[in-house]
């Protein structure tokens, strides 16, 4: 299989994992499959609405399948396959997994047509902490302290 119709196969993979997810009613219109070595290791669908989770996003639940099958807490060698352009939320948690590669179908402007507009998260994340809607506050910043100091101090630690 050439390389080009391989990424196709595998992105009608997740839109057809969309589809379903539709048709069943489990979750929003989108999905996610992750790939290594030419084979899927982790896919997931939205299921926000059906485990009332507002994290359970198809790439959150794509990466916490592959990882689950990895045995790893990070997916060195894949790629994502996704749907839709990555909210901030799955872009971050793309970031923190460390894939080789995201591919995605439909634009963060086809999802706001289609009611799942982003764009206010994106303009909040731009300002500054007290511009923000969030109201946020910063508190007892030296006492936390004591977690980071004992996480240095940690021998044999797993870094990530």
């Amino acid at each position: 299989m050439e390389n080009n119709e391989q990424q196709n196969t595998f992105m009608k993979q997740a839109i057809s994992l969309a589809l379903n997810n539709i048709k069943e009613k489990q979750g929003g219109p989108f999905a996610a499959v992750v790939v290594k070595n030419g084979k899927i290791i982790g896919q997931g669908a939205n299921k926000v609405t059906t485990k009332n989770d507002p994290t359970a996003h198809a790439e959150v639940e794509a990466i916490r399948d592959a990882c689950k099958n990895l045995n790893s807490f990070q997916l060195d060698g894949c790629e994502i396959y996704s749907t839709c352009e990555p909210c901030p939320m799955c872009l971050g948690a793309i970031y923190w997994a460390r894939p080789e590669k995201l591919y995605f179908a439909c634009s963060r402007e086809d999802a706001a047509d289609a009611g799942f507009d982003d764009s206010y998260i994106y303009d909040q994340l731009n300002l500054n902490i007290a511009k923000r809607n969030l109201k946020t506050a910063r508190i007892l910043q030296n006492d936390a302290m004591k977690i980071f100091d004992s996480w240095k101090e940690t021998e044999n630690k797993i870094s990530y």
